[in-house]
């Protein structure tokens, strides 16, 4: 693993599946809690609108760990052939050696990890969290597809928030299907007037909002 500093966060690479993966890791003095991202297809760690997100929770008393779960190769074959980014299996295995590095590193090891998923990434969030149901105390969907999660959808215990768009009409129906299959502390809320992307004035705003207030609630509470 190797580590470039900046002003606010540095960056980390770490070996997966005989490749290396890149993230970016924020954290505040005295952080609470961890929280790692994946984002979802056709995106990276540089989204704007994870990386807004991002900031919300530091400022909230909670490290972040952004990274791409494809490499650079990988997501060049990727946009052509759309295959790798609904390999839900893959991703999440891969989010799950991002998750034991946080458990390895000095800086994070004795801190609560969540995840907070985009898209397909949420689906891959919820399966990584079943592979380590003991140490996964929240998980947060951002126009999530968690229907990609499979079977593996009835066996999360981690409390689990869905956040999607009034407007993102077929994904409301799939997280609404996905609420009633969870097993474990839930809470579908739909943002009114955003789109799959909430782009809409105040629609990210809230979506940091509502994840903030549950990975503080969850990483926190004693």
């Amino acid at each position: 693993m190797t580590e470039t500093s900046t002003d606010e966060e540095h960056c980390v690479r770490f070996s997966t599946d005989s490749v290396m993966l890149e993230g970016t890791v924020g954290k505040p003095k005295e952080a609470r809690g961890v929280v790692l991202f994946a984002h979802g297809s056709g995106s990276s760690r540089h989204s704007p609108r994870n990386r807004y997100v991002a900031q919300v929770l530091r400022k909230s008393g909670l490290a972040t760990l952004l990274i791409d779960l494809l490499t650079a190769d990988e997501e060049a074959i990727d946009i052509q052939t759309l295959h790798l980014r609904f390999d839900i299996r893959l991703l999440a295995k891969r989010l799950v050696d991002a998750t034991d590095w946080i458990e390895q590193n000095s800086d994070t090891r004795n801190l609560a990890i969540g995840y907070f998923g985009a898209s397909t990434g949420a689906a891959a969030a919820l399966v990584a969290a079943t592979e380590r149901q003991e140490i996964i105390r929240a998980v947060v969907s951002r126009g999530g597809r968690p229907d990609l999660a499979g079977s593996a959808l009835s066996l999360v215990r981690s409390p689990t928030l869905l956040i999607v768009g009034g407007n993102d009409l077929p994904v409301i129906g799939i997280n609404q299907e996905a609420l009633k299959r969870l097993s474990t502390k839930k809470k579908l809320v739909i943002v009114p007037g955003a789109t799959h992307l909430f782009d809409e004035p105040g629609a990210l705003e809230e979506v940091a909002r509502l994840a903030a207030a549950w990975f503080v609630h969850h990483l926190t509470a004693t």
